[in-house]
C-alpha cells in the first residue's frame, strides 16, 4: 500500500524553488516494510534541475507527510509511539526524540540479516539499500551524461639509441677457446689427484667402484658443464664466471650468495693444489734425507714458499699466466704419456715394490674393493670429487675470453670429455699391473711352504707380511706409485708439479675474478674495496691478496685428506645452483630465456641439481649443513636489503607468470569482492606520508594499495624516471603500494580515468582514499565542486569513499625539506621581491619529488628573504605542528581507542577498517569501542543485538555504546556556527528575478537554494549534532571511524555537502569518514 503524502502550497506563497512531491510505491528492498513508501520529490524551476531529495533523506519518518507550515500525518505511523500521529512542525519535539535512529532515512542501519547466505536457515537474507538507490538522481539514468570521455594522450616514447662502449679496448689480452677454456679446465681438473691420489683410490674402491667414482663425478659435471653453457649462450657474458652466470639468472640472491662461497672454494682450492705439491717435495726430500724439520712443518714451508711464488706470477698479468698454463700443460702431457709407456715396460727390479705389467690376476684381484683405515665409498668418492671440479676454470674468467658464448660450451665439454677417459684409462692401467701391498724387498719370493692365493703369489712374490701392516709400497700404502711404473721416474714428479701448480694457478685467478664481479655489484655492504681493478686487464690485485691470505690459512692445514672434502661440498653447492638455475628459467619459460645451445633439459638439469644436493650429504653431511645454512644465511641478507639492481633473472619471470596465471584464475572467480583494495588519491607519494601510512596500516599484506596522482603538465621525456623515484620512495619507506599517475585537466576527471582504468581483472580497487579539503572555504568553489563531484562518481563506479582528516590538514609538500626531497633547482636572485622557484624532482636523487600540490605541476612562489637554496630557513609553528601530525601514523600507536561510530550498514567496510589496523603491530594495542544509534528505551537490545553481530564476525571489541539522543536538538551556539559556515555560499533566491537566480546557479551550481536549507533541517541539524557526540565520547580516541553522510546527486549542492562534513569533523582526533559500496565485506563465515 503506497502511503500518500502531499505537500500542500496554501498557506504560504509559493517559492519559485517549490519542491513537487512524486509518490512511488515501496520496492522490496529488505529493509523496510512492504507498507512504507519513498517519497520522491523534483525540483520545478530549473530548465536543467535534475533530482531533489527524497523525504526519508530530510529526516522525516517514512509514514509522515510534510506542510512548511502545520504538517500532520494523514495516516497511521508503522512506527510511532503509539499515539496514531506524528506531528512534526517541530522536527526534534519530544514524539521525534523517542524516535529510533534510522528509521528517519531510508540509509539502514547495520543489521545482521544483511550478511546472512541466501539459503541460510537461522533467519531471512535481507538486501540492504544499495548505492544507487541512496545517492542516484531520481528518474534519471545515473550515467545518462557519462563520465568525462576524453581520449588519453599518446605518449610518443623517445627511442634510446646509446650505443655501448666496447669493453675490449686496446692492449688488452682476450683468449680463444683452446687458450682461454680447453687448456685451462684440462690443466684444472687434471689436479693434485691424478698423480698422487687415483692410485690409492684403485687401491682402496677397486677398478668397478673407482670407475663409478668416475663415472658419477663425470654425471655431474657433464650436467652442470651442460647447463653453464646454456646459460653461458643466453646473452652477453661478462667477468665473474659461476657468480655472473647465476646471478644473472636466478636472480641477486641466490647469485650474492654462491658468488661468495664459490670464490671461497677456490680459494681454499689453491690450499688444496699447492699441499699436493708440497707433498711430492717433502717426499722427496725424504728420500734424500734432505728433511728441514718433521714431514707436517716441510710442507707448510714448501707450501707457502710456492704461493707466494704463485701469488708473483698472478699479479704480473694474465698473459703470463697463460703462457705458464702452456708450459706446465706441455709437461703434464708428457708424463702422462710417460706413465703409459712406462706401464707396458715391466723390469725385474720393480716388481718387489708392486708392478708387474699387465696381469689379467691382478686386474681380476683389484676389480673389486678393500676398504681400509675406516674409508667407504663415499670417502673415496668426497676425496676424488675435487679432481672434476675444474670445469668452471674457463667460465671464471670469462671476462677476458674473446667469445665467451661459443667458447665455454665447447671448451668446458671437450675438456671433461678427455679428462673423464684419462682418469678411467689411468683406473684400469695402474689397476691391472700394480697390486696393492708390497713390501719392496726382493728376498720376499713364494716359498713351498707358505699357503698363498693372491696375485703376487701366482708371479713369484709373498706380500702376506703386508696384512700385519708396515708396509710402504703398493697401490694402498705407495701415493707416488705413478712414478714407479713410469718409464722416467723425474717426469712424473714433474708432471705431479704440473698438475698441482697449474690448477693452483688457476684457481688463485678464478678466485679473486669472481670475487671482484660480486663487489662491483655492490651486494654486501664494505666489499667494494676489493672491486678496483689495476692495469689494462682491470686486474684484481685487492682480490689476489684477499686469496693469497685464505690459502695461506688452509696450506697450514698440511693435510690433503681434509682439505678436499671442504671444497667439496661448496663446488657442489655451486653446481646444483647452476643446474637449478637452468631449469628454474626453462620452467619460468621466460621471453629474455633463448639460449644458442640446445643440448640441455629442464628435467636433466632438475636432477643435476639434486644429485649434487644428494653426494653433498653423502660426503659429509654436518659440512653439506653447514655450506647450506651460509647459502641460507647470505640469502637472507640479500632479500632483506633488496639491492638495487634489475637483471631480468628467471625468478622475476617466474614470478610474473605465477602473478599473471592467479590473475587469470581470480577472474574465474564468482561472488562479491571481499577484499580491501584501496585506490589513493595522495599525489606525490611523499606530500600526504599520513594518508599513504595509515592506509599501508590497514592493506598491508591483506589487501591492494594503489597511490595515485593526477597531474595537469605532462612532462613524457621524464615521465618513467619520475615514476620509478616515486615507486622507489614508497619501497624505500616500506609502504607496500603501487604508484600510478595520469595527466588530467581537473581532479575529477583524472579520478574517473583512474578508477575505470586501473587494475587487473579483481586486483581492482574498490575504495577510493581522499584526503579532506582543510583549505576549502579558502579557496575557489569550482574546487570545491570538482572535490564533491569526484565523491559522487566513485559512488557511480560502485566504489566506498574513505576520507581521512586531521586537525592540521595532510599537505606537507609545500614545506622546505620535508623528506629532504624538495629542492631548488636554480640559484635566485636576492633581494625582497617574489621569486619564481622551480620545485620539482632532483634528477640524480632517487627520491620521489615533491610539488606544491597533487593536483597540478606549479612553481612554488616565495619570498627572495625564504627562497629555497642551499641554506635552510627556520619552519613556522604550523608547519612544525603539520610536519609531526603527518609522522603520527609511522609510530606505534601505544594504549587507546579506535572509536567506530557504525551508523548506518555500508557493507561492514566501517567495521572492518578498524579491525585490520588492530590487526597490525602498530595499532596492536588499541581497543575498538563501537557506537551505534537506537531508541533510548531499547538501548539493551540494541547492545545485545550488535554484540552478537560482532561475535559473528569474530570481531573483538572493548565496549558498544547505544545512542539514544542523536536525534536531540544541537545546541544554540552550533547551530549558528553552521548558519555562519553556509552563509557565503546561499543563492538568496528570494531576494533576485528569477531568470537572475537561474543563471547565476547555472554558473555557480554550488550555491544552496533557501529551499534546499529548508527541506534538508533535519539533516543539517544530525551532523552538527554527531559532531557534538564526537567531542563528548571520542575527544580521547586515537583515531575515529565514522560512517559518511550521503549526499543525494543533483539534489544537494556541492557546497551544503562540504559543510556537512566540515561542521561533522571539526576539532575532533583525526577521523575517517567512511562509506562503504553496500556490498557485504565482512559475512560470518570468511
Amino acid at each position: 500500500v503506497s502511503l500518500p503524502v502531499t505537500l500542500p502550497s496554501g498557506g504560504s506563497p509559493q517559492s519559485r524553488f517549490q519542491v513537487d512531491v512524486v509518490t512511488e510505491a515501496s520496492s522490496a528492498d529488505g529493509c523496510k516494510p512492504p507498507e512504507e513508501a519513498r517519497g520522491r520529490s523534483r525540483v520545478v524551476g530549473f530548465l536543467d534541475a535534475g533530482a531533489l531529495g527524497s523525504a526519508m533523506d530530510i529526516g522525516l519518518p517514512p509514514d509522515v507527510s510534510y506542510d512548511p507550515d502545520a504538517a500532520r500525518s494523514d495516516s497511521v505511523s508503522l512506527h510511532s509511539t503509539g499515539t496514531g500521529h506524528t506531528h512534526v512542525s517541530d522536527s526534534h519535539s519530544n514524539t521525534y526524540y523517542m524516535r529510533t535512529f534510522g528509521h528517519n532515512t531510508i540509509d539502514a542501519v547495520p543489521n545482521i540479516d544483511f550478511y546472512r547466505h541466501t539459503a541460510a536457515t537461522l533467519g531471512e537474507k535481507l538486501t540492504r539499500p544499495s548505492l544507487s538507490e541512496l545517492h542516484d538522481e531520481l528518474d534519471k539514468d545515473p550515467f545518462e551524461d557519462g563520465l568525462a570521455n576524453g581520449e588519453e594522450p599518446s605518449v610518443a616514447e623517445e627511442a634510446a639509441a646509446a650505443l655501448r662502449a666496447k669493453e675490449a679496448k686496446g692492449g688488452t689480452i682476450k683468449f680463444g677457446w683452446v687458450k682461454g677454456v680447453l687448456i685451462r679446465c684440462m690443466l684444472n681438473i687434471w689436479g693434485v689427484m691424478l698423480f698422487i691420489r687415483m692410485s690409492w683410490i684403485v687401491g682402496q674402491a677397486g677398478i668397478g667402484l673407482t670407475i663409478a667414482i668416475i663415472l658419477m663425478a663425470t654425471v655431474v659435471t657433464t650436467i652442470t658443464g651442460l647447463s653453464t653453457s646454456a646459460i653461458a649462450t643466453n646473452g652477453f657474458v661478462r667477468g665473474g664466471g659461476a657468480y655472473y652466470l647465476i646471478s644473472r639468472s636466478l636472480g641477486p640472491e641466490f647469485g650474492g650468495s654462491i658468488g661468495l662461497i664459490f670464490a671461497f672454494a677456490n680459494a681454499v682450492a689453491v690450499a688444496m693444489y699447492v699441499v699436493g705439491f708440497a707433498e711430492t717435495v717433502v717426499e722427496m726430500l725424504s728420500d734424500v734425507d734432505a728433511l728441514m724439520t718433521d714431514e707436517l712443518n716441510d710442507i707448510r714451508i714448501v707450501g707457502t714458499l710456492t704461493v707466494i711464488l704463485l701469488l708473483g706470477i698472478s699479479v704480473a698479468g694474465m698473459e703470463w699466466e697463460a703462457k705458464a698454463q702452456i708450459v706446465l700443460l706441455v709437461i703434464l702431457l708428457a708424463a702422462i704419456a710417460n706413465y703409459f709407456i712406462g706401464s707396458f715396460i715391466s723390469t725385474e727390479s720393480k716388481e718387489p715394490k708392486g708392478f708387474f705389467g699387465y696381469q689379467s690376476a691382478i686386474f681380476l684381484e683389484n676389480l673389486g674393493p678393500d676398504f681400509r683405515d675406516e674409508e667407504t665409498f663415499f670417502s673415496m668418492f668426497a676425496i676424488f670429487f675435487p679432481a672434476a671440479t675444474g670445469i668452471l676454470a674457463g667460465a671464471n674468467i670469462s671476462g677476458d675470453l674473446t667469445d665467451p658464448q661459443s667458447a665455454i660450451p665447447k671448451g668446458t665439454l671437450l675438456a671433461i670429455l678427455i679428462t673423464g677417459i684419462t682418469y678411467v684409462a689411468i683406473t684400469i692401467s695402474a689397476g691391472s699391473c700394480i697390486v696393492r701391498d708390497a713390501t719392496g724387498d726382493h728376498n720376499d719370493t713364494v716359498s713351498d711352504t707358505v699357503n698363498c692365493t693372491d696375485a703376487a703369489c701366482t708371479l713369484g712374490y709373498d706380500f702376506s707380511i703386508c696384512k700385519e701392516g708396515g708396509c710402504q709400497y703398493g697401490l694402498i700404502n705407495d701415493f707416488q706409485v705413478l712414478g714407479l711404473v713410469s718409464g722416467f721416474g723425474p717426469l712424473i714428479s714433474a708432471g705431479i708439479f704440473s698438475a698441482t701448480l697449474s690448477s693452483a694457478l688457476a684457481s688463485l685467478v678464478s678466485a679473486p675474478k669472481v670475487f671482484q664481479a660480486l663487489c662491483k655489484d655492490n651486494i654486501y655492504p664494505g666489499l667494494g674495496v676489493f672491486a678496483k681493478g689495476y692495469g689494462k686487464n682491470n686486474e684484481p690485485l685487492r682480490g689476489y691478496v684477499l686469496t693469497f691470505c685464505i690459502g695461506l690459512a688452509f696450506i697450514l692445514i698440511a693435510e690433503l685428506n681434509i682439505i678436499a672434502p671442504i671444497i667439496s661440498n661448496f663446488f657442489l653447492a655451486s653446481y646444483a645452483l647452476i643446474n637449478f638455475s637452468v631449469f628454474h628459467a626453462s620452467l619460468a619459460n621466460s621471453p629474455g630465456w633463448r639460449p644458442s645451445f640446445k643440448y640441455f633439459n629442464k628435467w636433466v638439469s632438475l636432477a643435476g641439481a639434486i644429485l649434487c644436493c644428494v653426494v653433498m650429504f653423502v660426503i659429509n653431511w654436518w659440512a653439506a649443513l653447514v655450506t647450506l645454512l651460509i647459502v641460507l644465511a647470505l640469502y637472507i641478507y640479500v632479500s632483506y636489503k633488496k639491492p638495487d639492481v634489475n637483471w631480468g633473472s628467471s625468478t622475476q619471470a617466474l614470478i610474473y607468470n605465477q602473478a599473471l596465471t592467479h590473475c587469470m584464475n581470480l577472474t574465474g572467480v564468482e561472488g562479491p569482492r571481499q577484499e580491501l583494495q584501496c585506490l589513493v588519491l595522495a599525489g606525490y607519494p611523499n606530500s600526504r606520508p599520513a594518508l599513504l601510512q595509515l592506509v599501508n596500516s590497514f592493506t598491508k599484506n591483506v589487501g591492494l594499495m594503489v597511490c595515485a596522482h593526477v597531474t595537469r603538465r605532462p612532462n613524457l621525456k621524464e615521465l618513467s624516471q619520475e615514476h620509478g623515484r616515486c615507486q622507489r620512495w614508497l619501497n624505500k619507506k616500506r609502504i607496500k603500494a603501487f604508484y600510478t599517475h595520469v595527466f588530467s585537466d581537473n581532479l575529477r576527471h583524472g579520478a574517473q580515468f583512474l578508477m575505470q582504468a586501473v587494475g587487473l581483472g579483481r586486483l581492482k580497487p574498490n575504495t577510493l582514499v581522499m584526503g579532506f579539503k582543510n583549505n576549502w572555504s579558502d579557496g575557489d568553489m569550482r574546487e570545491v565542486e570538482i572535490y564533491i563531484n569526484t565523491i559522487h562518481d566513485a559512488f557511480d563506479l560502485q566504489y566506498g569513499v574513505v576520507i581521512l582528516r586531521l586537525r592540521d590538514g595532510l599537505d606537507v609538500s609545500h614545506i622546505q625539506g620535508q623528506d629532504e626531497i624538495i629542492q631548488s633547482q636554480e640559484k635566485p636572485p636576492g633581494g625582497g621581491k617574489d621569486v619564481l622557484v622551480s620545485v620539482g624532482p632532483n634528477k640524480n636523487s632517487e627520491s620521489c619529488p615533491s610539488k606544491a600540490t597533487s593536483g597540478q605541476n606549479i612553481p612554488l612562489i616565495v619570498r627572495g628573504e625564504r627562497t629555497l637554496n642551499n641554506t635552510k630557513c627556520p619552519l613556522s609553528l604550523t608547519e612544525q605542528r603539520l610536519l609531526e601530525a603527518s609522522q603520527q601514523f609511522k609510530k606505534k600507536q601505544g594504549k587507546g581507542t579506535i572509536d567506530v561510530w557504525w551508523l548506518f550498514d555500508d557493507g561492514g567496510l566501517t567495521l572492518l577498517i578498524p579491525f585490520l589496523l588492530t590487526n597490525g603491530s602498530k595499532w596492536g594495542d588499541c581497543r575498538i569501542r563501537v557506537f551505534i544509534g537506537g531508541k533510548i528505551n531499547r538501548i539493551d537490545h540494541d547492545r545485545r543485538a550488535m554484540a552478537t553481530l560482532l561475535s559473528r564476525f569474530r570481531i573483538d571489541f572493548s565496549d558498544i555504546h547505544v545512542l539514544g539522543d542523536i536525534n536531540t536538538k544541537p545546541k544554540k551556539h552550533n547551530k549558528l556556527s553552521f548558519r555562519e559556515l553556509v552563509e557565503p555560499y546561499r543563492l538568496r533566491e528570494d531576494d533576485m528575478e528569477q531568470e537572475a537566480a537561474e543563471r547565476l546557479k547555472a554558473q555557480e551550481p554550488w550555491r544552496i537554494t533557501d529551499n534546499e536549507l529548508e527541506l534538508y533541517k533535519a539533516k543539517n541539524n544530525r551532523q552538527i549534532r554527531l559532531n557534538e557526540l564526537l567531542k563528548e565520547h571520542s575527544a580521547a580516541a586515537k583515531l575515529i571511524v565514522m560512517s559518511m553522510p550521503l549526499a543525494r546527486k543533483g539534489t544537494v549542492s556541492s557546497a551544503l555537502y562540504m559543510c556537512w562534513l566540515e561542521t561533522l569533523s571539526r576539532d575532533v582526533p583525526p577521523l575517517l569518514l567512511v562509506r562503504g559500496n553496500h556490498q557485504s565485506v565482512l559475512t560470518f563465515y570468511s
